[in-house]
């Protein structure tokens, strides 16, 4: 972590230096006239949108929410690895890691073949593949994750904090407007000023507003799709009984009464139930069932025979049907004014998917929506791209989201469907199920997005350079030892979420030192070359790495090397001290196994430039001297420095 870079100060280094006078602060109370964005929603997708912008000072940001006050208790629990890699760019990993439960293997029981109503395991599972991320999968009540998120909100440089009780009723665009198009119309819940209202007009505005989205129908767009027809139930309950894996993820599928998911929560008691309940007629709603919580813990019991469940408390139950559905675009433009006319509000969340929460990624994938919006709202909002970058958002998490519909309706099936007997041979062995869910292992990580090219993300040609990174993926961390103060750690933690783009030069074998080297050249040209993009983007007076954050890592150990032969682009001058950063460095770890460079496919003769999109995606893969290619990369999208 550093700090200290404009002056030595004691306290907190999570708390940034306020970037408003307390007197200029937005309060919490009265909702600013025009902000450059707004925020519709508190939820996950909401917070990850608001902790990204409120990293930007000269960004204003409004956040509301129909409800009084933060969440006390969420529905949403189960954290992907490839969310708590994003957790951990915002600085709060450590703090999931400590409260969370860890999942580390899934047990799956069946009907015992010498008596069918009872249940016996038959397989047990690790729940994540080994190097996968250097991050579990965990589960934590959602709750504390907007606790978080909300920590670094107040304590960011513009001491953003929400506004809770107000409604939005309704959301107007005026195409013709140049400065704040959209005109949102909100209605305050709180007592003594209920039933008033309040307008702010917006350059831009953030559906969140989950799946009965207010902000949604405005831009005239609806979720499409279609129910399973089946009822499910779920409950957090804190329970005795003899069943021998309750503190394991389970899958439990009895012959005749159905299935339920245990999931294990933090603190080493509770447990969460989801209770497969009866088939739904074609137009039926499950409200109509009027199903009680006397009944889901019977069909709890029913299940887990010959084992015992005697419920002592239930913190939350609901029933839900399963159903899939999406919009087919996520903001406001429609698809024949795409070339003619720039987005203005954008959908997020349940606001524009919907799925079962069997495979855990509703929250996870709502986020990573908000993730990929943040830093393109900032790139446009401070001049750095053009508005037409706003159109990929859309083109993006759209796929990725009908990606997620499509898994989901297979595993959702998959788990209502009646087991395979004699009276039923097409039905579906447990065995199926457990081998399905280790084949989409990576799936539920979180793990498998890919974008496809695009202006942001740059074509394969180079892949082989770095066979680990494919482009359009997330950047697999992996070990290494900074240089500088002999750090172990990984290098994937060299990124945070504060809109950088990251250029990961991993150097050839040879001595890097040497006025040859390929680092030299490539520093070189970075340094002095006018078709740097370093030099063509970074604004006038900013530090080097303000907006492109180099990183290098040789393949010799941490002890062979010295700084002071490096570059001087790796020892870069900051701040208004001038003080150098000694961080831009990175040995192997050749302690531990296989080293970053054989762990991620990198030519060990050639080197390779990986480049990082600021939600932590690779966005190229480039040889160290493809200096036309690189500056056309960024050409694609960026502005030149104001």
């Amino acid at each position: 972590m550093q700090f200290h870079l404009n002056g030595f100060r004691t306290g907190d280094p999570d708390v940034s230096i306020p970037s408003k006078s307390p007197a200029e602060t937005t309060s919490p109370v009265a909702l600013p006239a025009e902000v450059d964005v707004l925020i519709i929603g508190c939820g996950p997708a909401a917070l990850t949108l608001a902790a990204q912008l409120s990293a930007f000072p000269d960004i204003s940001t409004a956040i509301v929410d129909q409800r009084d006050g933060p969440l006390l208790l969420g529905q949403a629990d189960g954290i992907a690895c490839r969310t708590m890699e994003m957790f951990n760019a915002f600085g709060f990993a450590e703090r999931v890691l400590r409260e969370s439960y860890w999942v580390n293997e899934t047990a799956f029981w069946r009907p015992d073949a010498a008596a069918r109503d009872n249940v016996v395991r038959h397989g047990r599972v690790q729940d994540v593949e080994d190097g996968l991320s250097e991050f579990p999968h965990v589960i934590l009540n959602q709750a504390r994750v907007h606790d978080f998120y909300l920590d670094i909100m107040r304590n960011s440089p513009n001491r953003l904090e929400p506004h809770y009780s107000r409604r939005l009723v309704d959301l107007t665009i005026d195409p013709d407007a140049d400065d704040y198009p959209v005109t949102a119309t909100l209605e305050r819940l709180d007592s003594g000023h209920e039933g008033e209202t309040e307008q702010v007009r917006a350059r831009y505005v953030a559906g969140c507003d989950g799946a009965r989205s207010t902000v949604r129908k405005s831009i005239g767009r609806e979720l499409k799709g279609d129910s399973a027809n089946q009822a499910w139930g779920v409950m957090d309950v804190l329970a005795v009984t003899d069943f021998p894996d309750i503190r394991l993820k389970a899958l439990i599928q009895s012959a005749d009464e159905g299935s339920i998911l245990i999931i294990p929560r933090e603190g080493g008691y509770l447990v969460r139930i989801y209770v497969e309940l009866d088939k739904l007629a074609a137009d039926e709603r499950v409200a109509s069932r009027n199903i009680t919580l006397d009944q889901l813990i019977a069909a709890a019991q029913r299940i887990m025979r010959p084992h015992s469940l005697e419920v002592k408390e239930v913190a939350w139950w609901s029933v839900y049907e399963i159903g899939q559905r999406l919009t087919d675009k996520f903001d406001d433009v429609p698809v024949q004014d795409v070339g003619t006319r720039l987005p203005r509000v954008f959908i997020a969340g349940d606001a524009c998917h919907t799925h079962s929460p069997k495979a855990g990624q509703g929250m996870n994938v709502s986020m990573q929506d908000t993730f990929n919006l943040g830093w393109k709202l900032a790139y446009v909002l401070q001049g750095r791209s053009g508005p037409e970058l706003l159109h990929s958002y859309s083109v993006e998490r759209q796929a990725i989201a009908q990606n997620l519909i499509d898994f989901d309706r297979e595993w959702a099936k998959m788990l209502s469907a009646p087991l395979k007997s004699d009276t039923n041979p097409d039905g579906v062995e447990p065995a199926e199920v457990q081998k399905y869910f280790v084949q989409h292992g990576r799936y539920t990580a979180g793990t498998v997005t890919r974008y496809a090219p695009s202006v942001l993300t740059g074509p394969a040609t180079h892949q082989t350079l770095a066979t680990g990174y494919p482009v359009g993926m997330r950047f697999h961390s992996a070990p290494v030892v900074r240089l500088a103060d002999a750090k172990p750690m990984h290098l994937g933690h060299a990124m945070k979420a504060d809109g950088r783009f990251r250029l990961f030069a991993f150097a050839p074998d040879e001595d890097p030192s040497a006025p040859s080297s390929a680092m030299r050249a490539f520093c070189d040209f970075l340094s002095t070359s006018p078709a740097s993009p370093l030099l063509k983007y970074t604004p006038e007076g900013d530090d080097v790495d303000s907006l492109i954050d180099l990183r290098a890592i040789f393949q010799q150990s941490h002890r062979d090397l010295s700084p002071e032969t490096l570059p001087t682009l790796l020892l870069p001058v900051k701040g208004k001290l001038s003080l150098k950063d000694y961080e831009k460095a990175f040995c192997p770890d050749l302690k531990n196994g296989p080293d970053i460079f054989d762990l991620r496919g990198i030519d060990r003769k050639r080197g390779a430039l990986v480049i990082v999109r600021p939600d932590q995606y690779v966005a190229h893969v480039l040889p160290l001297d493809a200096h036309v290619e690189l500056t056309a990369f960024f050409d694609g999208f960026l502005q030149p420095r104001r």
